[in-house]
This record gives structure tokens, sequence and C-alpha cells, in this order.
């Protein structure tokens, strides 16, 4: 057990986030974990509630995610989706039996007037996952990527166009309307938090999504507890996913470093690829402390090992 005492915060977007997450809930107890998902992905798609970033969460913590792309289920059948593809159906999201039945009972369930955090909550029970794992808001929140193509729902331009399209900017929609689910303040608000971590999530796409909503930046901000951001670019490549593409789209070298100043003067830690450690005297300063590992996640040893660096991170600045 890691010798960080208190809560510990991650703000989670999809695989990457939930890697780390898989590493910290080995590492510390039920009690002590919690991760916010980002729900900007969030879409209705054949008529059903798809929340992708919260089923990663929950599949990859059940030990039930496919190893192999890092979504969806392991063992799973396609069947639904060839009858489909017979009918003429959309089959560009790809949708295999076992998820589907994750969907069609959120779908029930949100339309007889659950919300989405007391769904995934049960979910979680159901699959015996006992890291607390919250929603960023019970509201609808709707990432929008302005593209040279028009302006594009996330997940056509993630997935139906596969991140062609050139990104121009992102909007997240709702989010400065909405409320943040009631134990998401609650426990920003811990007196006991010992450290809030940002996975290394893609920040434009998982990351901002949750911090756009006001009341949580605005409790993150107030918290006296460390504030540690994980790169999810090494060596000006991203781990996973579109991130560096972005990056360059929108004008900005992708770089670790710029991932640091993306985040700004929300964190005061950041975590750097061991591959990319000389530049952290570049990035270092009197408010932002860093430090440096082999970030690339690939093992439950690996996920352990960031997870342990994360947290011994966060304690040490805690003590300065």
């Amino acid at each position: 057990m890691n010798k960080i005492s208190g809560s510990v915060v991650v703000l989670s977007g999809g695989v990457g986030g939930a890697k780390l997450a898989l590493g910290l809930s080995r590492v510390l107890t039920d009690e002590q974990l919690t991760v916010i998902g980002n729900t900007g992905d969030d879409f209705e798609h054949l008529g059903l509630a798809i929340s992708p970033d919260l089923d990663t969460l929950m599949y990859t913590l059940a030990g039930e995610v496919n190893p192999e792309t890092g979504w969806g289920m392991r063992h799973e059948t396609w069947s639904f989706l060839d009858a489909l593809e017979k009918l003429g159906g959309e089959t560009w999201f790809r949708l295999g039996d076992r998820d589907l039945a994750t969907h069609i009972e959120r779908t029930r369930r949100l339309a007889e007037g659950e919300s989405l955090s007391e769904i995934t909550r049960d979910f979680c029970n159901k699959m015996k996952v006992s890291t607390k794992i919250l929603p960023m808001s019970d509201d609808t929140v709707r990432t929008q990527v302005q593209t040279d193509r028009g302006q594009l729902d996330f997940q056509h331009y993630f997935v139906r166009d596969r991140a062609i399209p050139k990104v121009i900017g992102l909007d997240y929609v709702g989010a400065s309307e909405v409320e943040p689910c009631l134990e998401v303040l609650e426990v920003l608000r811990k007196t006991d938090l010992a450290a809030i971590i940002i996975a290394p999530s893609n920040p434009y796409l998982s990351i901002d999504p949750i911090l756009a909503i006001p009341a949580i930046d605005a409790a993150i901000r107030a918290t006296n507890a460390p504030i540690i951001a994980v790169s999810p670019i090494v060596q000006g490549m991203a781990i996973k996913g579109p991130t560096a593409k972005i990056m360059a789209e929108l004008g900005i070298e992708p770089s670790a470093g710029n991932i640091a100043r993306h985040y700004g003067d929300l964190i005061d830690g950041f975590i750097l690829d061991a591959t990319d450690g000389t530049m952290a005297e570049q990035i270092e300063s009197a408010d932002l402390k860093v430090t440096s590992c082999d970030a690339i996640m690939r093992s439950l040893e690996d996920k352990i090992r960031v997870a342990n660096v994360s947290l011994d991170f966060a304690n040490s600045i805690s003590h300065q």
C-alpha cells in the first residue's frame, strides 16, 4: 500500500486515464480513490445512450476490457453488428454484443428517470468495481469539434471520420450551464484530500470538458491538495489518440512542455516521460515542480509503477 494518506481524485478520459486509474486502484484503498470521468464524449447512437469514457473506466477496473484495444469488452462477439450491416444500418461505431447490453440498460433506466451517476454506481456494483467512478455531471455536455469540414460531434469526428478532418477549435456545449454531480463537489472539497491527479488523457478532448464546468474548475482551484498532471505526449508523439495531431493543427508544437503550459497555473506538478527528461529544467518554475519516469503503461506492473510515482510526487509537493 502506498504511503500517501487521505483521499485521491483522478480526472480521466478513456483508455489512458483508465490505465492509471487501474494502477492507483491497486495501491490505494477503495475509500481513498475516486475517478471523475469525462462525459463530453457521450452521445446517442441507434437510439441508445452511450458513455464511452465511463464504460472504458468501468470495464478496465472490472477486468473486462478488451486488452487489444483498451476499450470495449473482452471475449466480444459481433452478431448484432453483422445483422445490422445486412439491414443497411450504421455500423461505424462498433457495438459488440456484450457491450450493447450496457447501453440498452442505461438507456432504459435514463428514460425511467434515473440519473447517470446512479446508473453508473449500480453498474459498477454489478460488475464488482469497488473504486468510485463519477460522471462529471448528470446533465448534458457535448464536445463539438470545429473542423475544416464544419462542426462535428466528437464521435463523428473521432470514430466515423477517424480524426482525419483538420481541427480548428473545440466547444464544450452546455458545460458553462450545467452543475457537477453532487458527489463530485463532495470529493473535491473533502478535508482529507491528498492529491488531484490529471491522467494522461487528451487534454483537449478528455480533460478540458471536465474543467469547462465552472463549479468543478473552482473547486479544484480552491483546494490545498497538490494537483499533478501526467503527460500524454512522449517525444512529441501521443501515447494514444490524436492529441499530437490536434495540437499541431491548432498551431501548438506537440510536446510535453506545451501540455504543462496548457494546464498552466492549475497544476502544481507535472510528470514527464523519462525520454523527455531534458525538458524538466525548462518547464520547472517556482510554482511548478517536474519529475520524470517511464510513463508508458503496457503491463499492470507499469500501471502500478506510474501510480506510485504520481502519489509519491504529490506527497513530496504537499510537504514542501
